[in-house]
């Protein structure tokens, strides 16, 4: 009896093992690099952050679209998508992404909650990697200053509809940062989402390796220095609260780097050096930023490649210094001659995006730390309306979110950069090839 349990526990223990050299369908992170299936996990992607609208039956939903551009995606190489989970409602409100997943506290719109489930099913079909981020710091999807809302704060200043104050708009938002009842239902959300089971697949999100991460928010910040304690401290219990509800996949920030911390690269060490956060993350806005004139795109692009370089370089110090991956997760760039059509070259934005894709490439080769890179944004099959700038409801969903001119970043499936876009992935793909981590 002794000898025949000795044989049962040497199965099990053998067993175990086994189980443990199988090669898991979640991304990971092994030190400086991130892994899938046992073997480095190097990437271009792309932010598609209207996935779960176009993904549903009702308002702005094209299933069929969908599935065309997840096909076109896969054929050219972009296999990991950034996507926003849900906005906040309410849909009548100016310059927002609608329909909103949460339309109040707790009150959820089970249409686009089915369209993240298709989203996911159809990505998992393509072997496709999704980053869900949560919240955002702007308007343009509810996010802090919906919560703010929601709580008694007042009506959102909305910056271009006041103007373009950017400063009043980020004056209300920071307040988030010490909103108890804002933080809590953001909390609760967080907790329903990871909850759900995906009606399509059977699968539990918590168990579904189609998600690569769950991001806390679209570019976190704290608005003012003096917020900075206070949001440091709200990223660090989000991220204890993401990975106290699931333990199988990743978690990072979703901050721009030095520029979303105040200008504190010390912040920003601290916030990703927090070991709930398993990878950096660093974006990068040639034009916003003045490093490339609208008016000039061609003579200042060479400036925008140099300023883009040190900015990488130094947030990609930081991720070695800390021993985590680091993925550029946001870059974009308007056409040669700033306009919103297709008939309007990208020769420029090519150029840029070769450079921050060769710098990708290279790290593949050389086993680095910068694992990634998703361009922004996609938009596919969608055409900008020549009778107007900005996004109204029954126009096409694209990469510019409703806040931007419609066209000014999006990257269509007729453009040149597509091209780019495919022979680096097939590059980046040749590199890890065999490679075991």
């Amino acid at each position: 009896m002794i000898k025949r349990n000795i044989l049962v526990l040497l199965a099990l223990l053998l067993f175990t093992k086994l189980q443990a050299q199988i090669p898991s369908d979640f991304v990971k992170r092994d030190g400086e690099q991130l892994t899938l299936k046992g073997k480095p996990y190097y990437y271009v992607g792309t932010n598609y952050w209207y996935g779960s609208i176009l993904a549903s039956t009702g308002e702005g939903g094209d299933r069929e679209r969908l599935v065309k551009e997840l096909d076109f995606m896969k054929k050219n190489g972009i296999t990991n998508l950034r996507i926003l989970a849900g906005a906040e409602g309410p849909n009548n409100q100016p310059y927002r992404a609608t329909p909103g997943l949460q339309m109040s506290p707790g009150v959820y719109n089970d249409t686009i909650l089915a369209g993240l489930d298709f989203l996911l099913a159809e990505m998992g079909k393509r072997d496709m990697k999704a980053v869900l981020y949560l919240n955002n710091s702007w308007e343009w999807s509810g996010g802090f200053s919906q919560y703010l809302n929601w709580n008694g704060y007042g009506e959102i200043p909305y910056a271009l509809a006041n103007n373009n104050d950017w400063a009043g708009f980020m004056r209300y938002a920071g307040q988030f940062h010490n909103c108890e009842p804002c933080k809590e239902q953001f909390g609760e959300y967080i907790k329903f989402l990871l909850s759900r089971t995906n009606q399509f697949t059977n699968k539990k999100y918590t168990d579904d390796s189609t998600i690569m991460a769950w991001q806390i928010a679209n570019e976190p910040r704290a608005f003012s220095k003096e917020n900075l304690p206070a949001f440091e401290e709200w990223i660090s219990n989000t991220a204890a609260l993401i990975k106290s509800v699931d333990k199988n996949h990743l978690v990072s920030t979703g901050s721009e780097g030095q520029h979303g911390t105040e200008e504190s690269m010390e912040v920003y060490k601290r916030i990703h050096a927090d070991p709930n956060i398993d990878y950096l993350n660093m974006h990068i806005w040639p034009k916003n930023w003045g490093w490339l004139d609208s008016e000039n795109i061609s003579g200042t692009i060479d400036n925008a490649i140099a300023e883009t370089k040190q900015y990488m370089n130094d947030h990609i110090a930081v991720a070695r210094e800390l021993n985590k991956p680091i993925v550029m997760e946001e870059f974009g760039l308007p056409r040669d001659n700033h306009t919103y059509s297709l008939d309007d070259k990208t020769t420029n934005r090519d150029k840029y995006y070769q450079y921050v894709f060769s710098r990708v490439l290279q790290s593949a080769k050389e086993g680095g730390t910068l694992a990634g890179c998703n361009f922004w944004a996609f938009g596919g099959t969608a055409r900008p309306n020549p009778d107007r700038e900005f996004w109204q409801n029954g126009d096409d969903l694209m990469g510019d979110p409703p806040q931007e001119e419609q066209g000014l970043n999006s990257v269509f499936d007729k453009d040149t950069t597509i091209k780019v876009v495919a022979k680096y992935s097939k590059a980046i793909k040749s590199a890890t090839k065999g490679k075991k981590k």
